[in-house]
């Protein structure tokens, strides 16, 4: 890492809208929480929450330059936009924050899709995105008494949230996120 946190919250904060700043400050103290509760370590967690939406904002075609020259997974430009901006971030926390540490790029590269046997890191970082303070969906209380015990049924439910809303809007549903949650209800024995 060749920035201190503070320039690293700096840089990221001038990248996006205030509103979104309070959600990355919202998946900041939430991955804390999270990392604390379950034996995480809540300093890479929160590095993790700081540039996990680094990339949010960016246009589009310099997202898929990123994912082009890069050789991001050609999948990904199959799908949402909205799912660009993590695989994107992790490259950004890599070459423009010099961040080294592998499970905080991937919590960062699958904050939005998950991914099968996602680690420690990547569950944390994934689920405070969905239940931080600020987010308000049908559901969300749910998801947040769920992760008051268990990141893995919490993230089932955050899943299931995400699939619901894709299939009602006719949209098309990433292959990975498919792959996270059947892979979480594996390890819960289902």
């Amino acid at each position: 890492m060749n920035r201190s946190r503070e320039a690293i919250i700096e840089a990221v904060r001038g990248q996006m809208p205030e509103k979104r700043w309070a959600h990355t400050l919202g998946v900041m103290q939430t991955s804390i929480e999270l990392a604390e509760r379950f034996g995480g370590d809540p300093v890479r967690a929160e590095l993790a929450a700081i540039l996990h939406d680094v990339a949010k904002y960016w246009s589009t075609d310099r997202m898929e330059r990123i994912i082009i020259d890069e050789q991001l997974p050609a999948i990904l430009l199959e799908h949402d936009k909205q799912l660009w901006h993590a695989p994107v971030g992790a490259v950004v926390a890599e070459q423009e924050f010099g961040i080294t540490d592998i499970e905080v790029l991937d919590a960062i590269r699958y904050h939005t899709s998950g991914r099968v046997q996602m680690t420690l890191m990547d569950k944390i970082v994934c689920l405070a995105d969905y239940i931080e303070p600020g987010r308000d969906f049908p559901g969300v209380n749910n998801i947040r008494q769920l992760a008051n015990h268990s990141l893995e049924e919490g993230l089932i439910a955050g899943f299931d949230s995400t699939i619901e809303l894709l299939v009602s809007r006719k949209k098309r549903i990433f292959p990975l996120t498919i792959d996270a949650r059947n892979d979480l209800i594996q390890q819960l024995g289902g």
